[in-house]
């Protein structure tokens, strides 16, 4: 195996071996996978679609639909009506991430062993990566499945931890 880049990163993470309860994970994680199809998620693509957002700015757009789904999580949450997910046997924390492989803080992984996960990503709004994984080490995983948009976001997130890292070392030269 080659050499697994990652770059430091402290993340939630939930997780259990698939055998567990296959059929249960597989419908969690289409149903998390679905986060944009949400009612704002939708009017937001038929607008884009007719072509109605091309005068807008789509940095404001985000912004505001982000907005939207906070008040709607709110409202959730006052009326005690947030969904649930399903109880994962391990929890721990990612120490270090890369683009397709993440390292967990403690030795919580059988090798070869398939998991499903879920990743809190400290975005502007935390989101839960819903995931599959393959445990290369104790604490090395590579990850099997995910959502594109979750794999955008990953990307994203691990991009920037390098470029802090980057930063902090012209820094400190």
């Amino acid at each position: 195996m080659s050499a697994v880049h990652l770059v430091e990163a402290v993340l939630e993470i939930e997780f259990d071996k698939v055998e567990a309860n296959a059929i249960e994970f597989e419908r969690e994680y289409e149903v998390l996978g679905e986060g944009d199809d949400d009612a704002i998620g939708q009017w937001l693509r038929v607008a884009k679609a007719k072509g109605e957002t091309s005068d807008s700015d789509p940095v404001v757009l985000h912004l505001i639909v982000e907005l939207y789904r906070k008040l709607d999580r709110l409202e959730q949450i006052v009326t005690n009506s947030m969904p649930s997910h399903h109880p994962l046997q391990y929890s721990g924390m990612v120490s270090h991430i890369g683009f397709e492989h993440f390292e967990i803080s403690e030795p919580l992984l059988k090798e070869g062993a398939r998991y499903y996960g879920r990743i809190i990503l400290p975005l502007q709004n935390r989101r839960v990566v819903p995931l599959y994984f393959e445990a290369l080490s104790p604490r090395l995983a590579k990850m099997t499945q995910i959502h594109p948009s979750d794999e955008k976001e990953w990307d994203s997130y691990m991009m920037s931890r390098e470029r802090k890292k980057i930063r902090q070392l012209k820094g400190n030269e």
